[in-house]
């Protein structure tokens, strides 16, 4: 008969209830994994097996294998400890008995178990290895499980002596707390009694306060019989007085006792409520005694049921020494079975070597034959080779007897060239000669004016050929520019004529000028309004700070003139040096101060304790300059606060000085910022603050005792403008004008809002150097290159060329809307789009949030926040996004969104200012349809946004080529300064004209 075999332990749970203070983990360890033998392997019974050795009738174990034992808690321990003694050692459809008398252990094969015998046998009578060996484990297993038993036995009688322990202890608390019980009520029964005392004692005194109220009734009586008594009687008068001392003085004892007695009552009333909280701690020590008295008697079946335990270990003890005594048997068998099967492991081993060994000798026999052909073939190519090494070299000698004719072909070429370069120059129509050699010829006269070199009349009329680009200046200076500055003045100094005058003569005074000394959108309007205004035949320069932090590098033929400018300022004169260059194609003085301050050596341009010094210092000095070079320019343009000094100290003080030939245009960029300060700083730069600290020139009109620049400006400007026609409506209410919208409205006739432009020639995709692929309107197929390029740079995904790329280059403070930014970084991603912000924040609080929003998305694949100023990867933004975002909470002007639009970006913006000027709605039916260019929204909160943002997806994702179009639309506007710079130069003339009007009249 056959026997199944596994494991032979049930599983059983032991518990531990709540006053255990440990869990004690019980694991039996499992049988090791039975092996399926081969077909060829299994040991058959024979015909002739002896009768003795016959099968005997044996009955089927099927042992599960236990999960692990661990303690449960008390309230699990009653149930599991009474299924234990009557579970069975099989499920319902597998028997499991243990017979003593087990002779044989049979091996059967089938899909779900293996079953062994202990009997099988070969014709030599050896017993199958593998049966021993599992066999084998399963005794040791069933040994170290029965250990574990007892290890649980032992810590479960511990865990019952701390119970036991823990029960008297709390005995011990319960006769405590009868006996605290006892106590109080005792201080309960004193506290009762003391109380009816107090009330007898009020009881007196109630009858004795009406006993006094009668007796002061008949003390007058006495009194006034005793006036009319004779005084015989003046013994019972004193006897009586007596008496009421004695009773005042009784009185005045009983109060006191009264006042003890109230305060021995508010001591019971503290005695209840004592009381009342010893009852409740009385109420949880019972429950919490019957719940230590129910786990006790748990803990007690938990002891009974031990016994019951220990009668199933002394079995198992039993059952094991009648395996070991298997397992003596089976062992001898068990070695002889092992040596022979390690014996037909070396004999294989040895047979796989000698197979090896004969297929080396085969693929050695093949391979040295291969290789006599290979030697055979590879003579035939070396003589192929040297036969063609012989052609190459008599091709090579030609091709360099070819190349030297070349050379000397192309020599002579070069220089018939440089000739004709030569002569071609001196040929070249005036023309098309670059603005930097105007503006170079304009600093060159200027200079010789300043030193001395030339008389001022002389500099007038050189000034003005140069102005009218004259072509005979520009040859006599071609002529001889090889010569030294004396030659080249002689040169100059013999043109005599009188030419006529062709334009306005316009200086700009300003703190900013791209790219040498940018920080915001002012740099780039001077840059770009100076460079319009020049390609319209105006003579334009600019005066700028020289800054430590500048960008040299964008300066062309940079030097310091040998002369120096004195300027006053607090109370003395300092000195300056003056320095030239040409930035942009146009002429630029830097104004250096020899201040012991170090006014612009800060190592930036703005954000310092004394900027309101700094630039109202500047302001003079460059009133100064023009002063002493004797220029009489036509307008005189300053921007915003930190210039907007220039038009009171150019009527207060330097028009008296002669320098009265100019109007003033004054250009504020942002309302916000205004550079208010104590009205005692303006006396610094030489103006009268008592006279100027009034509400109709330059006090501040929420500070009676603080001086505004900006109303300073707009006060005694001739033309006052803004940057865009939206802004300037909304500057004259009191939220728009941050406090100036009273003083604009009284100007208004010289008030004007022109829409800033952009430099096209530095923002154009078509020559962006800064771009992975240039491209056009009409080409717009590199913008998917660059949207490529701009992933891999960021490590972005590139999965999908048609996901949308969002955009946002802008500098993070409050006005920009930042909350609509961080909230447009995980809309996007929700969309399904890529989101890349370049931008930073002077506020150190945003800074901080956003670099912490950074570092969130520093590893993920579809956004990526770069929080520097970065102008290579803002061209690359611009080119590469599908749309940009422009979520400000208001916005004079704004550049990006034209920027974005030359790049094919698609605007998405809030209708605010200058945005409300150049961005139009796709589903404004109110629009034209050719002026549509973006998405826009009006509220600036998360739901106005979302609108707007989804639209532009939608569009995109659904309509590619209408998206196409709109992209090449919006690439054609001209946003260029051309249009801008009419509008000022129309400003400019109309000034002019009615300051020549005045002065003829």
């Amino acid at each position: 008969m056959e026997m199944k075999i596994s494991n032979c332990f049930p599983t059983q749970k032991w518990c531990g209830g709540a006053p255990f203070s440990r869990q004690v983990n019980v694991r039996f360890y499992p049988l090791p994994s039975q092996r399926l033998l081969p077909a060829s392997g299994k040991m058959r019974q024979r015909r002739n097996f002896s009768l003795q050795n016959k099968k005997k009738q044996t009955k089927t174990i099927n042992i599960e294998r236990p999960p692990d034992v661990d303690l449960q808690s008390s309230d699990d321990v009653d149930s599991d400890t009474e299924k234990m003694s009557k579970r069975s050692l099989s499920s319902s459809n597998q028997e499991v008995s243990i017979e003593e008398n087990v002779d044989t252990l049979t091996e059967t094969k089938s899909s779900d178990e293996i079953t062994y015998s202990s009997v099988d046998s070969n014709e030599e009578g050896r017993p199958s290895s593998v049966h021993l060996k599992d066999l084998i484990g399963m005794i040791r297993n069933a040994e170290k499980n029965i250990h574990l038993l007892n290890e649980a036995r032992v810590h479960a009688l511990e865990e019952l002596q701390k119970v036991l322990g823990e029960k008297e202890d709390l005995h011990g608390k319960i006769n405590i707390l009868e006996m605290k019980l006892a106590e109080t009520d005792a201080r309960l029964r004193v506290a009762s009694q003391e109380k009816i005392h107090v009330e007898l004692l009020e009881d007196q005194l109630e009858k004795i306060k009406n006993e006094l109220s009668s007796s002061r009734g008949s003390e007058e009586n006495v009194l006034h019989v005793n006036n009319s008594v004779p005084l015989s009687h003046s013994d019972s008068v004193n006897s009586l007085s007596e008496e009421f001392d004695s009773l005042r003085k009784e009185n005045i004892l009983l109060k006191q006792d009264l006042q003890a007695m109230k305060s021995g009552l508010s001591l019971v009333k503290e005695t209840d409520e004592r009381i009342l909280m010893l009852e409740k701690e009385r109420s949880v020590l019972e429950s919490s005694l019957s719940e230590l008295e129910s786990k006790l008697a748990a803990s007690q079946e938990d002891v009974s049921e031990l016994s019951s335990l220990k009668l199933e270990c002394k079995n198992l003890y039993e059952k094991v020494e009648h395996l070991q005594a298997l397992l003596a048997k089976a062992t001898k068998q068990a070695d002889q079975a092992i040596s022979v099967l390690q014996q037909n492991q070396e004999l294989r081993k040895k047979v796989d070597r000698l197979e090896e060994s004969l297929e080396e000798a085969s693929i050695y026999k093949l391979s040295s034959e291969k290789l006599q052909q290979y030697n055979e073939q590879m003579q035939q190519k070396i003589k192929l080779l040297d036969e063609r090494l012989q052609r190459s070299d008599e091709e090579i000698q030609s091709y360099v007897q070819l190349h030297q004719d070349s050379v000397k072909e192309f020599q002579d070429t070069l220089d018939n060239l440089k000739n004709e370069t030569k002569k071609k120059a001196l040929d070249e129509p005036v023309n098309e000669m670059p603005s930097e050699f105007w503006s170079w010829l304009l600093l060159m006269i200027e200079g010789w004016s300043m030193e001395k070199k030339i008389s001022k009349d002389d500099a007038k009329l050189l000034r003005e050929l140069v102005w009218k680009r004259d072509g005979s200046i520009c040859d006599a200076y071609m002529s001889c520019k090889e010569k030294n500055d004396r030659e080249i003045l002689a040169a100059f100094l013999r043109f005599t004529s009188s030419p006529t005058r062709p334009g306005l003569h316009i200086i700009h005074i300003a703190a900013e000028m791209a790219p040498v000394a940018k920080v915001g959108g002012l740099g780039d309007v001077v840059a770009g309004l100076g460079k319009a205004l020049q390609e319209k035949g105006h003579l334009v320069e600019i005066v700028l700070p020289k800054y430590d932090c500048m960008q040299y590098e964008s300066i062309k033929d940079m030097k310091v003139l040998d002369v120096v400018v004195e300027s006053y300022f607090d109370g003395r004169l300092y000195k300056n040096n003056i320095w030239t260059g040409i930035v942009e194609g146009l002429p630029v003085y830097f104004i250096e101060p020899q201040h012991p301050g170090k006014f612009f050596c800060r190592g930036q341009l703005y954000g310092e304790h004394d900027d309101f010094k700094r630039f109202s210092f500047f302001s003079r000095v460059a009133l100064e300059l023009l002063l002493q070079a004797e220029k009489r320019p036509d307008i005189i343009h300053c921007h915003d606060w930190q210039t907007a000094f220039v038009a009171p100290l150019y009527w207060e003080i330097y028009v008296p000085k002669g320098l009265d030939s100019a109007r003033i245009c004054f250009t504020c960029h942002n309302f916000e910022y205004q550079g208010t300060a104590a009205a005692s700083e303006l006396t610094s730069c030489g103006l009268d603050a008592y006279h100027l600290n009034k509400p109709d020139r330059m006090q501040d009109n929420s500070a009676n005792d603080r001086i505004n620049p900006v109303k300073g400006a707009i006060v005694f400007s001739n033309i006052v403008t803004t940057v865009s026609p939206t802004y300037a409506q909304e500057v004259r209410s009191a939220q728009g004008g941050k406090g100036l919208h009273a003083t604009i409205n009284s100007h208004s006739k010289k008030f004007a809002g022109i829409l800033n432009g952009i430099d096209t020639d530095a923002w154009n995709p078509a020559s962006d150097n800064f771009l992975k692929v240039q491209y056009s309107a009409s080409d717009i197929d590199g913008k998917i290159q660059n949207k490529e390029a701009l992933r891999r740079l960021l490590g972005l995904s590139s999965s999908d060329f048609r996901q949308p790329l969002v955009g946002c280059i802008t500098r993070l403070v409050p006005q920009k809307g930042v909350h609509l930014i961080r909230h447009a970084i995980y809309r996007t991603l929700e969309l399904g789009g890529q989101f890349v912000l370049l931008g930073s924040s002077p506020v150190p609080h945003i800074q901080r949030e956003f670099e912490d929003i950074g570092n969130h998305f520093q590893n993920h694949e579809h956004a990526r926040l770069v929080l520097k100023y970065d102008e290579a990867l803002s061209h690359l933004i611009y080119a590469a996004s599908d749309m940009l975002i422009i979520p400000s909470i208001f916005e004079p002007c704004g550049l990006t969104q034209m920027i974005a639009m030359r790049y094919g970006s698609i605007p998405i913006a809030r209708k605010t200012g200058g945005l409300n000027d150049s961005v139009f709605d796709v589903d404004d039916d109110s629009i034209p349809l050719q002026f549509r260019n973006g998405f826009t929204f009006v509220t600036a909160d998360e739901q106005g946004f979302n609108n707007a943002l989804e639209r532009a997806f939608n569009y995109y994702m659904n309509n590619a080529e209408t998206w196409k179009e709109l992209v090449q639309k919006d690439m054609s506007i001209d946003f260029s300064w051309d249009s801008s710079a009419s509008q000022y130069e129309e400003l400019y003339e109309k000034a002019v004209l009615r300051a020549r009007a005045a002065s003829r009249s």
